[in-house]
């Protein structure tokens, strides 16, 4: 499998994805932020409509700005209590993905893009690769150095702006993170079940862990379990990467979930 230089590709950037997919996952999950980094996914078709009308080609780059923009500004929507966060996130991701693909149809360019719709690792190439490696970095510093002040705001947030910690600020580094992943996976992971990527190895360690440390070990562990397996099934079954990674994080999540009902019981 590892003779072709397209299959070494997709493995190094398995190896890089799904590690950040177990960390972000573990806060996404923790912070009950599932609808949010799919209304993110959802936003994709918006960026890349805009990024066509006003004549960007690179389409990582519109998806990019417009899913940090939008990111923000559900952030500060949700601090406004106006309605309720799934109310307003879903509201904001149906529009998103409407206009996308109103602007998108009227143009023709729809074709164009509907692989995004399920992606394809496997024609990931190597300069895509650095792109990841700076992402995974930008993730390792917040880790560092804002991992404690985000659990913290997650905990109690009012605590947290007491103790002095900014807590606009860490929420909107850890969103535009957020959506930095999605970005940048969706192409090779497709719009349809990155959401899945981010949380179901975050719920599978949920399940099985006793304290913070477990919980983002085993969350890790499992993302790039998944993500290896399901390339490997994948290849050898010619079937798509993206939902066998998925399917082999569902069955991990539901082994963990019977683990913990045993252990209830």
């Amino acid at each position: 499998m590892l003779d072709y230089e397209f299959m070494r590709n997709a493995l190094f950037a398995i190896l890089i994805i799904t590690p950040l997919f177990g960390l972000i996952g573990t806060m996404v999950v923790n912070n009950k932020m599932a609808f949010f980094s799919d209304a993110l996914g959802h936003s994709a078709y918006t960026g890349i409509a805009i990024g066509m009308l006003i004549g960007v080609s690179n389409n990582f780059i519109s998806m990019a700005i417009f899913a940090i923009l939008f990111a923000i500004l559900l952030n500060k929507i949700n601090d406004s209590k106006i309605a309720s966060k799934d109310t307003i996130i879903s509201v904001f991701s149906s529009t998103a993905i409407a206009v996308g693909l109103v602007i998108l149809t009227k143009n023709g360019n729809y074709t164009e893009i509907s692989n995004y719709l399920i992606g394809d690792i496997l024609n990931i190439l190597p300069q895509e690769i650095f792109i990841l490696l700076g992402i995974f970095a930008l993730v390792v510093l917040f880790w560092i150095f804002g991992f404690n002040k985000l659990l913290g705001i997650s905990v109690n947030p009012t605590l947290a702006k007491s103790k002095g910690i900014n807590v606009k600020l860490i929420e909107n580094i850890f969103v535009i993170l957020v959506a930095l992943i999605v970005t940048v996976s969706i192409k090779w992971v497709g719009i349809l079940i990155i959401n899945s990527l981010l949380i179901l190895p975050a719920a599978a360690s949920r399940n099985i862990s006793k304290n913070m440390r477990q919980y983002h070990l085993w969350a890790v562990l499992f993302s790039i379990v998944s993500g290896i397996l399901g390339l490997v099934i994948s290849y050898y079954q010619g079937i798509s990467t993206g939902p066998t990674i998925v399917i082999i994080s569902s069955i991990i999540y539901f082994i963990t979930f019977a683990l913990r009902r045993f252990s209830i019981d």
